[in-house]
């Protein structure tokens, strides 16, 4: 998402927010001079891809179990 300088300080907590999901340029007299970001969004997005890889009918131990076992 791509907003100006004058919007930002206008609407500065909806953009915190939002920069919690996604990154948002900041522009001023048409260039980009800023980037608004989640500083934790690689952690974030490591720990969405790991829903569902563990089934619900097992714990997290014999989880680790199973997959040292594998090894």
């Amino acid at each position: 998402m791509s907003i100006t300088a004058t919007e930002l300080k206008s609407n500065l907590g909806k953009y915190l927010l939002l920069a919690e999901t996604e990154d948002i340029y900041i522009t001023k007299n048409g260039k980009v001079v800023a980037k608004l970001s989640n500083p934790h969004q690689d952690r974030v997005d490591i720990a969405k891809s790991l829903f569902g890889v563990i089934p619900n009918d097992i714990t997290l131990d014999e989880a680790r179990e199973e997959r040292l076992n594998k090894i």
